[in-house]
Order: structure tokens, then sequence, then C-alpha cells
């Protein structure tokens, strides 16, 4: 079931303002706690594709799944040291 506003119009718009908050996440987490917003960048972006790898996806939440990806493997590789 998508997200849907209290506005009552369709929850399209709520999975772009998901996608955002997981690339912003995901961007934050190259400075400060990678090992912490890069896992919720990689939540967020793939609940903003809508739980799926088929299917257009918006870039948003493409960006925010492979920074949060990136973030929590450097996190974690600096943290292994």
């Amino acid at each position: 079931m998508p997200f849907r506003s209290r506005s009552g119009r369709s929850g399209r718009s709520d999975f772009g303002t998901i996608a955002v908050v997981g690339a912003v996440c995901a961007v934050i987490g190259f400075f400060v706690l990678g090992i912490v917003l890069g896992p919720l960048a990689i939540i967020f972006g793939w609940l903003a594709m809508g739980r799926s790898w088929r299917g257009a996806k918006s870039i948003p939440a493409v960006v925010a799944v492979i920074l949060g990806v990136f973030d929590t493997v450097v996190a974690l590789l600096w943290l292994a040291q």
C-alpha cells in the first residue's frame, strides 16, 4: 500500500520525499556517522523505489541506495582499522 498524504493526494509525492531524505542522509553520511546514515539511506532509497528493484525508479532513490552502500562500506573499513 503506497504512502498517503494528509491532503488526500496520491502517495507518489511521498515517495519522492522519502527518496530525497535518503539522498540527504547518504550525502551527510560522507562526513559524519556513515555507519548510521548509510543504512538509513539504503532503507529510504529502497522504500522510495516501492520496495522493488524492477520498474521505473526515481534518480534520488537510486542515488540514496548507491551512496548509502558506499557510506556503509567506508565506515566499516574505517572501523576495522
